[in-house]
């Protein structure tokens, strides 16, 4: 089964296109990395992938349901992290996820908090938490209820190279298990680290699609300056 499918997905706002017809079917067990410059669409894709903006074209499923048709439906097999998770500040962590859990009729926050490494902070008010720390938090929260597709829009952001690390493996072992990860990122040696697909944006399309292994350890960043030059040279003529 394909864990996820955008057909035709094309978003405007007023005259700019900032997702311009992409394609793209992720096969449940497949941890796919998106990778894309400054304003490529990465993240205006994924927020309709999580159901947070309808497109103005094309059809978005998870897990073969229409994200739109059937959002309930679709948002059982989905945990999210934003580029901006909304966390309680005045909530502990463990009070946030058990309120998550509640919202999702399920999930174990103990398992949750010791898959982040939150564990000692857990009682803790969220607003006295680091940017990592709430990073963490949002991660846990997306995880509940186990979640088969998990999409992460720059995720690793604000953590420290131990936790990232932590959360890299962990992210591994979950696709391992036969779910599927869609993680954007800036840092090219993140997905060359874990995933096993990577998809580039590049104003808006998709210059790039293919099996990590096959690109080689040196030439993802290469790559992806190539065709980044290669579609402003396409603008330009």
């Amino acid at each position: 089964m394909n864990a996820i499918e955008l057909q035709g997905l094309r978003k405007t706002f007023g005259p700019l296109v900032a997702v311009d017809r992409v394609d793209l079917v992720v096969p449940a067990g497949t941890f796919c990395g998106l990778i894309g410059h400054n304003g490529a669409g990465k993240s205006t894709t994924l927020k309709m992938l999580m159901g947070l903006l309808q497109p103005t074209e094309g059809s978005v499923r998870l897990q073969g349901i229409d994200v739109f048709a059937d959002p309930q439906g679709a948002r059982r097999h989905l945990g999210a992290v934003p580029e901006e998770p909304a966390v309680y500040e005045y909530l502990s962590a463990r009070e946030f996820l058990e309120f998550i859990a509640e919202i999702r009729e399920g999930g174990d926050v103990a398992r949750a908090l010791e898959w982040t490494g939150l564990g000692k902070a857990a009682d803790r008010l969220i607003r006295e938490y680091s940017q990592g720390m709430r990073r963490k938090t949002a991660l846990a929260a997306a995880t509940l209820g186990d979640p088969s597709v998990l999409v992460l829009d720059e995720a690793l952001n604000g953590l420290d190279p131990p936790s990232a690390a932590r959360v890299k493996g962990l992210l591994r072992e979950y696709v391992d298990s036969g779910k599927t990860v869609l993680l954007s990122t800036h840092v090219v040696e993140t997905i060359q680290a874990v995933a096993d697909r990577v998809v580039m944006l590049a104003h808006g399309r998709v210059v790039v699609d293919a099996q990590v292994a096959e690109i080689g350890s040196e030439g993802l960043e290469q790559l992806f300056l190539e065709k980044l030059q290669q579609t402003r040279d396409a603008e330009d003529s």
